[in-house]
């Protein structure tokens, strides 16, 4: 059974659920607005049906739900946040705060956040930097699920890399994918509705494609482009850092790592705008084509209007 729920409603169950299991009002707020703009921008993935998993998490210890986030500055374009085991969004909040004035000051910056738990939709945190007129790249680690090409044994996360660019007078263009060929929620949610998936999103444990999912979460998933899929997702855990299992209430800090690199566009090319701008317009005048996250954006304003609908199952145990 589904249930229908305006924004408000949505914030407001959301932080109460995690407030009970231990959560600061502050913090839960921040984390809640998180999973609400996921399911307004269609991504249910990263949505409520992460909340129960969060709530675990608090309660069982896996993430510090008090947590503050230090925040330093090593080097003149540098910043660093140990986000002390706490929530991701904080800790990214805490760093931009600080890194986005550095990269108008310096021209570039490079925040890495250490200790630090899932972050939700990497587009979404790139997106808000690019709103401020700076080219922003974010990429995190996950728990591992792909194995090296050619390998059976899971080596690397799902690994999201996200880029953002500001563009005059319109929201900004994002680009946000996973290296898997799908997510492992994706995976998961075929099993919670015994369901199949099609061949090609993940391998068994001895490492053969199948449409099982459960064979699937046991096993790998597939590398988004077969090699090149494998070596960006062994990029990624080169500039993050090591994680364990999300998907568990019990056990150690997550302990994932982000990294974003700040761009002040106009510092390397001057009229960035209008070049960008010249090349969407060149793209857009070919049927069929559109830039990415405009389908993003469209479900955002239906949302925000009609409310979101939301399966029952996403509020068991809260």
């Amino acid at each position: 059974m589904s249930v229908t729920l305006s924004i408000e409603e949505l914030r407001r169950l959301g932080t109460a659920a995690l407030v009970r299991a231990g959560a600061p009002e502050d913090v839960a707020a921040l984390v809640v607005e998180a999973l609400v703009l996921a399911e307004c921008d269609g991504l249910p993935t990263h949505g409520f049906s992460r909340l129960p998993f969060y709530a675990d998490h608090v309660r069982h210890g896996r993430v510090r739900a008090d947590a503050r986030p230090v925040v330093t500055r090593p080097r003149p374009a540098v910043v660093r946040v140990d986000a002390c085991d706490g929530f991701a969004f904080p800790a990214i909040a805490a760093g931009l705060d600080v890194a986005v004035p550095v990269a108008r000051e310096q021209g570039c910056a490079v925040l890495g956040i250490t200790r630090s738990h899932h972050c939700g939709v990497a587009g979404h945190h790139v997106e808000r930097v690019a709103e401020q007129g700076l080219v922003a790249f974010m990429c995190s680690n996950t728990a591992a699920n792909i194995a090296p090409w050619g390998g059976r044994a899971p080596s690397f996360g799902t690994n999201p890399l996200a880029f953002a660019c500001p563009r005059s007078g319109r929201p900004p263009l994002v680009i946000d994918l996973s290296l898997s060929t799908v997510t492992r929620g994706r995976v998961l949610a075929a099993a919670k509705r015994g369901e199949t998936i099609p061949e090609g999103w993940a391998l068994d444990a001895e490492g053969r494609p199948t449409t099982d999912p459960g064979a699937g979460t046991t096993g790998t998933l597939t590398p988004l482009g077969g090699a090149k899929g494998a070596a960006l997702a062994l990029m990624v855990e080169i500039l993050a850092f090591e994680t364990t299992t999300m998907f568990q209430a019990e056990g150690d800090p997550l302990g994932l790592g982000q990294f974003f690199f700040l761009i002040d566009p106009q510092t390397l090319t001057p009229g960035f705008s209008e070049r960008v701008e010249t090349l969407f317009s060149h793209m857009l005048a070919q049927p069929g084509v559109r830039l990415p996250g405009d389908r993003r954006h469209a479900a955002r304003e239906r949302a925000l209007r009609e409310g979101v609908t939301l399966p029952g199952h996403d509020f068991v145990g809260l």
